[in-house]
């Protein structure tokens, strides 16, 4: 495999720091960093590609902080410069490189390879070979982002990666934290390419015809269960020795028609495909919270509280909860299902 080597230099010129300045404040401009920044923005930036430059860049301190939802989860947060303006510069450089890494099953924090998605590939598979998907191995990795080996991942970072200074760099990120801190940009690539190999061994060496990793949720679908218990006992030994990772107990292996496969927020069985649960719990809840307030929110508001739920139901086979809740609406509002199927 080649390696990639003299890309410091771009990593840390001024074009590229503005670059990553103006990415990394998409969404943001108003928030408590980015106006610090903008006082002295072109000071700061050359300040940060001196320190760049001369080898004297250490990580800012982490704020952390816990968050419950969707399940309970320690967040690492930096500060805006210039940490999180660095990590925007050296995706800029490197995420073609290590995007090249990763095989067509690999989804999450990839462009163009989102959650619908990972989504339509598993339904296109099911729908195609019937037989061939009649048994699921649903599992995921213990404590992934923590337990993420330093020394595995720089040896990772480095069957692609030799320019020196550049390793150096990443070196003391990586080392900035234990584990992979969930939060950080950088995190999510790093967490992405520490399974890159493990997904090629899988596809590759093992010959596993369908098979779908979302960050470390994992899903293979095969004609027999027995199959997918010899293949798990592989994974474990496979995850154990070259990554010194462990699969969670709670794994599965199930026929797909009698439970459906629960995965990436839907369910997912051979003639169609449902919204998870508890989603659709939280979903019906908010629409009787807003319709119980003593004053009534405005339609744009109301709008706006239900948007990001009903994104999952136009992606799915949600027509007849589409239609009660829409009777409970005070106003006549209509979203636009989605012509793509999954």
């Amino acid at each position: 495999m080649k390696r990639i080597g003299n890309i410091f230099d771009e990593v840390i010129s001024l074009e590229n720091l503005r670059l990553a300045d103006e990415k990394a404040r998409k969404g943001k401009l108003k928030s408590y960093g980015v106006r610090i920044h903008d006082k002295n923005r072109e000071a700061n930036l050359l300040a940060l590609h001196e320190s760049l430059k001369n080898g004297t860049f250490k990580t800012s301190k982490y704020h952390i902080f816990t968050i419950y939802e969707p399940k309970e989860r320690l967040i690492y947060r930096l500060p805006y410069y210039p940490d999180r303006i660095l990590h925007h510069a050296i995706m800029n450089v490197l995420e073609p490189i290590w995007v090249s890494v990763f095989n067509k099953n690999t989804y999450s924090c990839i462009k163009n390879r989102g959650i619908h998605k990972c989504a339509k590939d598993v339904k296109q598979a099911l729908k195609q070979d019937p037989d061939g998907t009649r048994y699921c191995l649903k599992i995921d990795v213990r404590k992934f982002y923590p337990s993420i080996n330093h020394e595995i991942l720089k040896k990772v970072v480095r069957r692609k990666i030799k320019d020196g200074r550049l390793l150096a760099l990443l070196d003391e990120i990586i080392d900035s934290v234990d584990g992979v801190p969930i939060g950080n940009y950088l995190s999510q690539y790093f967490a992405n390419l520490f399974l890159a190999y493990f997904d090629h061994w899988l596809k590759e060496e093992k010959r596993v015809k369908y098979y779908w990793r979302y960050a470390d949720d994992i899903v293979i679908l095969a004609p027999n269960k027995e199959f997918l218990h010899n293949l798990l006992h592989e994974i474990r030994a496979y995850l154990r020795d070259n990554l010194k990772l462990a699969v969670k107990r709670n794994y599965q292996v199930f026929p797909v028609d009698s439970r459906g496969i629960d995965f990436l927020g839907y369910v997912f069985y051979h003639s169609h495909t449902l919204l998870r649960k508890a989603i659709k719990q939280k979903l019906c809840r908010r629409v009787a919270k807003l319709n119980k307030r003593k004053i009534a929110p405005t339609k744009e508001y109301y709008k706006q509280q239900i948007c990001s739920w009903w994104g999952w139901c136009k992606y799915c086979d949600s027509i007849n909860l589409v239609n009660k809740l829409s009777k409970q609406f005070p106003y006549e509002i209509k979203f636009n299902r989605s012509k793509r199927p999954l």
